[in-house]
C-alpha cells in the first residue's frame, strides 16, 4: 500500500495495490502495522456506510471533544469529492482543505484526524461511502461549518445549483464561529502516540 502526504501533511492518502485479473480483484483494504508506522496508534470502534445520489452532498461536519473523531474513508462505489477542512487554531493550515477523488477504481482511503472537518460530494450516479471511526457517533456533541463557507474556497467541481444537501447542512454556521480546537491539544504526535 502506498501512503501518500497532502498538503497538510497530518491528512494521509492510502493507496492499495489492487491485484485484477478475469474472475475479479482483490486487495488489503487496511492494516493496522502500515497504518501505525504513518499515523500512530489508533483504535476504530465504529463503522458507518451511507449510498447517495449525484449531486448529494454531506457534510462539512465534525464532532466536539470529548467526543471528537478520527476517520478513515473510502467509496465502496462510485465516486465521490472528499473534503477535510483544518479547524484546529494555531495549526500552520488553519482554514486550509484537503480534498481527494476517492472512486471505486482505485480504491483509495482518505485519512481525516480529529480537529478537522469532513465531507464529501457525490460525482457520480450515486455511491457508497464507507468510514472507520475512533470515537462513537455522539449527536449532543454532533456539528459542523457551512459547505460553501467563502473563505474556504472549495472548489466543489459542480455548479452549485445541482448540489443537495440536508436542512441541517444547508444551515450550519460559518467556519470563523468555530473555535473549538486548540492546534497544540491537536497535534497528530499527541492523540496517536507511536509504540
Amino acid at each position: 500500500m502506498q501512503v501518500i502526504i497532502t498538503a497538510i501533511p497530518d491528512v494521509l492518502i492510502f493507496e492499495p495495490k489492487v491485484f485484477g485479473d478475469d474472475r475479479g480483484y482483490f486487495f488489503e483494504s487496511f492494516r493496522q502495522d502500515l497504518f501505525e508506522q504513518h499515523v500512530g496508534h489508533v483504535a476504530f470502534v465504529q463503522d458507518n456506510e451511507s449510498k447517495s445520489g449525484y449531486g448529494v452532498l454531506r457534510g462539512l461536519h465534525f464532532q466536539k471533544p470529548p467526543f471528537t473523531q478520527s476517520k478513515l474513508v473510502r467509496a465502496l462505489y462510485g465516486s465521490v469529492l472528499d473534503v477535510a477542512v483544518d479547524l484546529r487554531l494555531g495549526s500552520p493550515w488553519y482554514g486550509r482543505h484537503v480534498s481527494c477523488l476517492l472512486d471505486t477504481e482505485r480504491k483509495r482511503m482518505l485519512w481525516v484526524p480529529k480537529g478537522f472537518a469532513h465531507g464529501f460530494l457525490v460525482l457520480s450516479q450515486e455511491a457508497v461511502f464507507a468510514y472507520k471511526c475512533d470515537n462513537y457517533y455522539t449527536p449532543s456533541h454532533d456539528a459542523g461549518i457551512r459547505w460553501n463557507d467563502p473563505s474556504l474556497a472549495v472548489d466543489w467541481q459542480l455548479p452549485p445549483e445541482v448540489i443537495r444537501v440536508s436542512g441541517k447542512d444547508a444551515e450550519q454556521p460559518a467556519f470563523s464561529s468555530v473555535d473549538t480546537f486548540a492546534y497544540e491539544a491537536f497535534r497528530q504526535d499527541k492523540l496517536y502516540p507511536r509504540k
